[in-house]
């Protein structure tokens, strides 16, 4: 009797899995338009802000730092990683090919981890190599002008500068957050910039005693107290301030969770 030789079951051709659908969303996202020009203007943001203020700046101002000087760019940078992380799942659902991606992908989830993930690595990556570009041309300028400076090995300078590219980082994750919860670009990015940036300014207007405990505690302030060198009384401490933020996105990321697997297309 002649046997032949049993070969093990391979794993099915079209089989869905985490790791092909979050290559399925890098090469979505990387191949964008939008995404080139967006993230061109986040890093040049970073690149040009820090050095040209460092350029005119005599160093002279209350509470001049260094290190935050160089790295004023975020400011302008976290808009555009916002917007795109909207448009990273609002451009899907409005040209209508979120359909044939859930299709493929029926347990929905995958997606929307694939695509947080995929982004986020993207803002991780660019984000950190232009803070650390933007902190060592700020402090060379800033050298070339007898002004002061500072280098990598100063207390806390390494911890801003990643500080700065975290911040952003999670800035990007929760704007896909936001995109896959609301699913439509201009409410997905007029609530990133509000959060951003109308929500700290409103706060203001409350009553001082109210304002002061409400302040550190919004989305971007909590963020942003990774950004800072020296710890300002009216944010949260640096790392107490980022897990905060960290838990807004938790929170914003479940409820996109929830609404994508309960929602029709």
């Amino acid at each position: 009797m002649s046997t032949e030789s049993v070969r093990p079951p391979r794993a099915a051709r079209g089989q869905v899995t985490q790791a092909r659908v979050l290559h399925s969303e890098w090469i979505k996202i990387r191949t964008l338009r939008s995404t080139f020009f967006t993230l061109a203007f986040a890093v040049g943001a970073m690149l040009l802000f820090g050095p040209l203020l460092s350029f005119f700046t005599d160093g002279r101002g209350h509470g001049f730092q260094p290190a935050e000087w160089s790295l004023g760019g975020y400011l302008f940078a976290q808009f555009a990683v916002g917007v795109l992380g909207v448009l990273v799942v609002t451009g899907e659902y409005a040209t209508g090919m979120i359909r044939p991606t859930l299709t493929a992908v029926p347990s929905r989830l995958p997606v929307l981890w694939a695509k947080a993930a995929a982004y986020a690595a993207m803002i991780w990556g660019l984000m950190t190599a232009a803070s650390l570009t933007a902190f060592l041309l700020s402090q060379a300028i800033l050298s070339s002008r007898g002004v002061q400076s500072t280098s990598l090995s100063a207390p806390g300078v390494t911890r801003v500068i990643l500080g700065t590219a975290l911040y952003l980082t999670v800035l990007a994750v929760l704007s896909v957050g936001i995109g896959a919860l609301l699913r439509n670009t201009a409410a997905g990015i007029s609530t990133v910039l509000g959060l951003v940036l109308v929500l700290p300014i409103l706060t203001q207007t409350l009553p001082s005693a109210m304002a002061d405990k409400v302040f550190p505690y919004l989305p971007s302030n909590a963020g942003r107290a990774l950004t800072l060198l020296q710890q300002d009384s009216a944010m949260l401490a640096p790392w107490t301030g980022f897990t905060v933020f960290c838990l807004y996105v938790v929170m914003v990321l479940t409820g996109a969770a929830v609404a994508l697997k309960r929602r029709d297309v």
